[in-house]
């Protein structure tokens, strides 16, 4: 029991000092960071005391409000929660490496279901890409242009533009003014076919995503029509954690998941960390197609007529925290888009 009590009181140490220390260092008393977190100033003396320990979402918001890295926090919180659990327990550590072991094999394990049970369209879709791949140079251009004007004109209707199809098609292709229509929406329009011949360059000197050409990205479609926040991330610690996370993530998984799956999930990540003051819903998009084309697919264009779908799509994976609602999805677009492509050259 010794043992344990010392081991405690070394872990309470620790969050106490992570606390304590970066609240002093931001000059803040117990009762200005209790009003400004809304958590009973008894509660930030007990957390700095060691008395007690923070929830998940008090963690979340002292680590923002304090500045404190928030994996840092996380882990110190999650290392007091397993060793008030396990104290001295003579097998703990046994114990802690099979739990290891088994968090790993259930992330392998649920990835796993989730191919299984798309297996089906994920075949039907390689036979569409292996189709379109076996197709002339002259064939793949002619698919291509089509296909990016296409998904240009989508993009810019996700952020509800006015411009028509053929509008939309007269200022890329032809560097036309339209009438009655405002210099953002040209704008628009212009920087997302920048955007699109960014990625391909980027996928023709096969650059994986990242951080800097994802911030570059960011530039390009708000070029001329956002100043101050433009290819930066919101001014908020945590955002720029969450980023990096985010990124790791990718390099982790960039060889372990389908293209598709990965592509559908980083939207998904992308849209859930808000990381932009403006244009989340884009940059979303954007990364979905990046990763898709750099792994030979085509566009995950959403049309018009399916924004509410999309939408649909996107709210009911949140709210029942089932990312497969939304692969799924976006699997039916890519078919769908893979058979569209083919009938470019098959009329």
């Amino acid at each position: 029991m010794t043992i344990f009590v010392k081991t405690q009181n070394f872990i309470n140490k620790e969050m106490k000092s992570l606390l304590k220390n970066a609240r002093e260092q931001k000059g803040l008393k117990t009762r200005e960071l209790a009003q400004m977190a809304e958590i009973d100033q008894a509660l930030i003396s007990k957390f700095e005391s060691g008395t007690r320990k923070p929830t998940r979402d008090q963690i979340i918001k002292l680590a923002q409000l304090l500045e404190i890295d928030y994996e840092t926090l996380m882990i110190a919180w999650l290392k007091e929660k397993i060793l008030f659990e396990i104290g001295d327990e003579e097998f703990a550590l046994k114990a802690l490496l099979l739990a290891e072991q088994e968090i790993q094999n259930n992330s392998k394990k649920n990835n796993s279901v989730l191919l299984s049970s798309v297996q089906i369209v994920l075949d039907e879709i390689e036979i569409l890409k292996n189709k379109i791949q076996s197709l002339n140079h002259f064939e793949l251009r002619q698919i291509s242009k089509t296909l990016e004007l296409n998904f240009v004109f989508n993009s810019i209707q996700l952020n509800e533009s006015p411009l028509t199809f053929e509008e939309t098609k007269s200022i890329i292709n032809d560097g036309l003014t339209i009438a009655g229509k405002s210099i953002q929406n040209h704008l628009e329009a212009i920087n997302f076919q920048e955007a699109t011949l960014f990625i391909k360059d980027l996928n023709q000197k096969k650059i994986h995503v990242n951080e800097k050409d994802f911030l570059a990205l960011h530039s390009l479609i708000f070029k001329g029509i956002e100043v101050e926040h433009l290819g930066k991330y919101k001014d908020d610690s945590l955002v720029a954690r969450e980023m990096s996370l985010f990124f790791n993530w990718y390099e982790s998984n960039k060889n372990n998941l389908h293209p598709i799956i990965l592509a559908s999930e980083a939207n998904l990540k992308i849209l859930e960390i808000s990381p932009f003051a403006k244009g989340n819903l884009q940059m979303a998009n954007l990364i979905l197609n990046w990763i898709l084309l750099q792994n030979n697919y085509t566009y995950a264009s959403i049309e018009i007529n399916n924004i509410k779908e999309y939408f649909s799509a996107l709210e009911e994976s949140q709210i029942k925290n089932d990312k497969s609602v939304f692969v799924n999805y976006i699997l039916r677009i890519e078919k769908e888009n893979l058979k569209q492509a083919l009938d470019l050259v098959q009329k």
